[in-house]
């Protein structure tokens, strides 16, 4: 636990909750991590090389840092993010990171500064505040923690205590690294690294290159994807191969919440439209929402917990898209309506325990209003955590005052930190954790929870009740 003027970072200013918010914080701050939903990207630990420069580990793939630098007139290429056709990029590490301290003053009171900051002092032991005019001894003192074997991916890992890291794959995944971290004894089931199965790019109509996405899934799979039948057959058998590469859940990234029950038929139709390019947005929108009680179904047989993941209008600046890609912060959060769109599902399925569905959403106002009391109502269903553009100490203290007079703190899923940015995820976790001090012993002050029961509950939000729901095992 931090002994700084940083050690009650998050916590109330009245000295009796203070007090009481440190007591419970400590219960909580050494427990194991786990993470069971991020994108860091599994060689990293596979390979176990040194990182690169400090600015090729933590500005140039955070498009949360690139996308604010974008919003006041600084092009991601100036930040070292590639380009879809090749044309310059700046490769200057320290560049790339002068240009960024430049323009620090604008993560001010932002997610990003705080975990910037903690990850400097708490992972890098770096306490030079960051500045234009500090750029470079900040640059120097992170390359050269760098250069250092404690440093190395998995030496970082035992330190940062997780105890289990799940990233995300496709079915078009060969799942190599995983195969090697299993060889090394970090993964496979049981194990500390393992994956989770993400078929969207298999799934939606409107990602680019389905066609060829299911043509490649038949050629994995040795199944003909030409078929609806097929199709199904190659994802539940990509399933069992992520399962025996330990996953133990799914994940599902779609537009809407939108859930349909077709007849096999009508689904078969609307795959063959698809297949054959005659498939419109609503065709898309269809299927994609059949999908979800179809991977319901699945989840049922080979009890893989299936997350929601909706609400993202993807690659909206188009600009952004067009000359980087995917994924580097051109995605905005849109409404996003939950008790009609997952009627279907429910019905079907939503209390038959051994069905897990775990929800998350970008619209913060369906927390209370949709979201917690269906959780609070369906055996399946858990409230997963504030996440991507929610991720941030005022929407999880919000989280728990807007969820837990409906849905209690059972039907939560705990942390998950959604990040490609390994060095940040134990001070995601720190900061949850900060948070969740925060509001017990608010409830303790007023009566509403004993001390004991606050303890009991943080240590339970931080470690068990993740573990528990994601089926990572008993807990230790």
């Amino acid at each position: 636990m931090p002994t700084d003027s940083r050690a009650d970072l998050l916590f109330p200013a009245e000295p009796g909750q203070r007090s009481l918010a440190r007591r419970l914080y400590a219960v909580a701050a050494q427990l194991p991590i786990i993470s069971p939903h991020g994108h860091v990207d599994p060689a990293i630990l596979a390979e176990d090389r040194p990182f690169p420069d400090p600015a090729q580990l933590i500005i140039v793939p955070d498009h949360y840092l690139t996308r604010m630098l974008l919003s006041q007139g600084v092009p991601p290429a100036d930040l070292g993010v590639p380009t879809l056709d090749g044309s310059p990029v700046e490769t200057d590490g320290r560049r790339i990171w002068r240009r960024f301290a430049d323009h620090w003053h604008l993560f001010r009171a932002t997610p990003s500064r705080l975990w910037l900051e903690q990850t400097f002092r708490e992972v890098f032991g770096v306490t030079t505040p960051l500045s234009p005019a500090t750029a470079d001894t900040v640059y120097d003192e992170v390359a050269a923690r760098l250069a250092e074997p404690e440093f190395r991916p998995r030496a970082l890992f035992e330190r940062f205590n997780i105890e289990v890291l799940a990233t995300t794959e496709s079915p078009l995944d060969d799942l190599g690294w995983h195969a090697k971290l299993a060889a090394d004894g970090w993964g496979g089931p049981g194990g500390r690294v393992v994956t989770t199965f993400r078929p969207d790019n298999v799934v939606d109509m409107e990602f680019d290159g389905w066609a060829g996405n299911l043509d490649r899934l038949g050629e994995v799979t040795g199944t003909d994807t030409g078929t609806y039948a097929g199709f199904l057959a190659a994802l539940r058998q990509r399933r069992e191969a992520f399962i025996a590469a330990g996953a133990t859940s799914s994940d599902h990234g779609h537009p809407t919440a939108r859930t349909l029950d077709l007849d096999p038929a009508e689904a078969a139709r609307l795959y063959d439209r698809g297949r054959r390019g005659l498939a419109d947005p609503a065709d898309a929108e269809a299927f994609r929402a059949h999908m979800l009680v179809e991977f319901a179904r699945m989840s049922i047989e080979d009890g893989l917990v299936m997350q929601l993941h909706p609400g993202a209008v993807r690659n909206h600046n188009r600009w952004l898209y067009a000359r980087h890609g995917r994924d580097v912060g051109g995605d905005v959060p849109q409404a996003t309506e939950y008790p009609h769109a997952l009627a279907p599902l429910l019905d079907a399925y939503g209390n038959d325990p051994r069905l897990r569905l775990v929800l998350y959403t970008l619209d913060e106002y369906t927390f209370s209003r949709e979201l917690a009391p269906l959780a609070g109502g369906y055996a399946a269903v858990y409230l997963g955590a504030p996440w991507w553009f929610l991720d941030s100490p005022e929407v999880l203290r919000r989280f728990r005052e807007s969820v837990t007079e409906s849905a209690g703190f059972y039907n939560t899923a705990g942390f998950v930190d959604d990040t490609r940015a390994f060095c940040s995820i134990p001070v995601r976790h720190d900061v949850a954790r900060r948070v969740d001090a925060a509001y017990l012993a608010r409830l303790v002050t007023e009566h509403r929870l004993t001390e004991d029961e606050a303890a009991d509950t943080i240590a339970d939000l931080a470690y068990r009740l993740p573990k528990r729901v994601f089926k990572f095992g008993r807990p230790a």
